[in-house]
């Protein structure tokens, strides 16, 4: 097997992709246009498109809910609460750093990534692992962006009702029926036209929440801001059990961005330099999440004052406050932008990745595009149960579940590329099965790896579930992927490859 000759590169410049040299051509099994290294040329993104992947995450309709709901079943404090989502915020950038670099450094997306440590023929492995959390996720976020399409239907038609089928009234699954279209639609489109949609959809949500705040505001009036007081008062949790939840918010957080964590490089790919991608990062992730966290925090807390009077549970779905407002106009204004913000943040984190990742199963037989329609079918079918079978779960747990089975891919990835590989790829090598590349291992796979993410998964989904590991469900997806990081490296012990660049 031939290698290329290295570039150095400088932490703001990535090196050059290293494209596949004569008579060294990719195994078809391993290679598609899709999973190909990408050029310089076609890297468009800076600091502001990747602000934007982050900030339509946080601003989704379960975004919003996630964080409403912690301030209001955390037990802690409310400014607890904040102060750990925010940080949170900074512990996933400084991740999303360590798994982006190296994709920044040579185009790749993850699942091409995740063949150094699991081998050529092992990264289906986690790529398919990858797929199927990423669609339970697609399926969620398709059913949190059809209310908001419920509510602009109810608020113009006068709330029709009618029967109910699996949780949903002919309203619901007509909204649906239309987000899902709107997905597909978009996605055939092409990447271009989902970066113009995110760069659209970011900062309008923002402007309609300050705008529904306002509203908010207006009737509240002098309530509001005791109302804010009143869950910044909860002091439900004493003693060594602050610490624990406050811990425990912030592991809900960090493993609600679980499924961008892992496999950020399908975008930080397309980032034009390392520094923009940083930057990014920072201001989509801690700034952007805090501002959010605050918008709505002020939001419940005035939706609990004016339109529950202070009874029940505070409304936690951002579609849910608009639509008690009694504002036609701004409840359908409203709504469209959450549904733009959910589907833009859903097609970016949710579909894409899938896609690449169905297409790394059998690339000459499964493209991204048709990765992507696969995707589509099984999260319409998740999505329509959510409702009267997901649901039932609870948002949180259902959280920490899928963060808790992606963290040890994610220890494996990043342990694999800094601590054995030693930051330094041949990338010839991830599209051959020739048995002397690096990372052939055995017949493609390194058991070795496959073994240590089993172990530290196990550990991690039993931390949510079992309930005398009650105490370490917020902190599954940390444990999962530093027990995943540990044992890799000590399986991989005698294995750690010489510096090359």
């Amino acid at each position: 097997m031939s290698t290329n000759t290295k570039t150095p590169a400088t932490p703001d410049t990535p090196a050059p992709p290293r494209l596949l040299t004569a008579g060294s051509a990719p195994h078809p099994d391993l290679y598609n246009e899709d999973l190909a290294p990408l050029p310089e040329s076609r890297r468009r993104w800076g600091w502001f498109e990747i602000f934007n992947v982050w900030t339509n995450d946080v601003q989704s309709l379960a975004g919003y809910t996630l964080a409403a709901s912690l301030f209001i079943t955390a037990g802690i404090n409310g400014w607890w609460v904040f102060a750990a989502i925010v940080l949170a915020g900074l512990f996933v950038n400084w991740l999303v750093n360590l798994t982006g670099t190296p994709s920044v450094r040579y185009g790749i997306p993850y699942a091409v990534m995740a063949r150094a440590g699991m081998g050529v023929r092992g990264a289906t492995f986690p790529a398919l692992v990858r797929g199927i959390v990423a669609i339970f996720w697609y399926g969620a976020q398709t059913y949190f962006a059809s209310t908001a399409v419920a509510l602009a239907l109810n608020a113009v038609f006068g709330s029709p009702g009618g029967p109910t089928v699996l949780g949903m009234t002919g309203v619901d699954w007509v909204s649906y029926l239309i987000v899902a279209a709107i997905q597909i639609l978009l996605f055939v489109r092409g990447i271009t036209w989902i970066e113009r949609f995110l760069n659209v959809a970011g900062p309008a949500v923002y402007v309609v929440m300050v705008a529904l705040l306002v509203a908010i505001w207006v009737q509240a009036g002098d309530e509001l801001l005791p109302a804010v007081g009143g869950i910044f008062s909860n002091d439900d949790v004493q003693g060594w059990a602050v610490v624990t939840a406050f811990l425990g918010v912030v592991g809900t957080m960090v493993a609600y961005f679980s499924a961008v964590i892992i496999n950020f490089g399908d975008f930080s790919r397309f980032s034009r330099t390392e520094r923009g991608m940083k930057i990014g990062n920072f201001t989509g992730l801690p700034l952007s999440l805090a501002l959010f966290t605050f918008l709505s925090l002020f939001i419940t807390a005035g939706a609990y004052v004016v339109y529950q009077d202070g009874q029940g549970d505070p409304l936690t779905n951002p579609a849910d406050i608009v639509g008690q407002v009694g504002n036609t106009a701004l409840t359908v204004v409203a709504a469209l932008t959450f549904l733009v913000a959910t589907i833009g943040i859903n097609l970016v984190a949710n579909f894409i990745p899938p896609a690449y990742d169905l297409s790394n199963l059998a690339p000459q037989r499964i493209s991204f595009r048709r990765g992507g329609y696969l995707t589509a079918l099984f999260g319409f079918v998740i999505g329509a149960l959510w409702v009267a079978v997901i649901n039932q779960i609870g948002l949180p747990k259902f959280v920490d579940t899928l963060g808790a089975v992606l963290a040890p891919l994610y220890g494996v990835l990043v342990a694999d590329y800094y601590l054995v590989q030693r930051r330094a790829l041949l990338v010839e090598d991830l599209y051959s099965m020739d048995p002397a590349g690096r990372y052939h291992y055995v017949n493609g796979w390194n058991l070795r790896a496959i073994a240590a993410f089993a172990a530290a998964a196990a550990f991690s989904v039993a931390a949510v579930w079992v309930p005398w590991l009650v105490e370490l469900s917020g902190f599954a997806w940390v444990i999962g992927a530093v027990i995943g990081a540990v044992l890799y490296v000590a399986v991989m012990t005698g294995r750690r490859q010489p510096a090359t660049n």
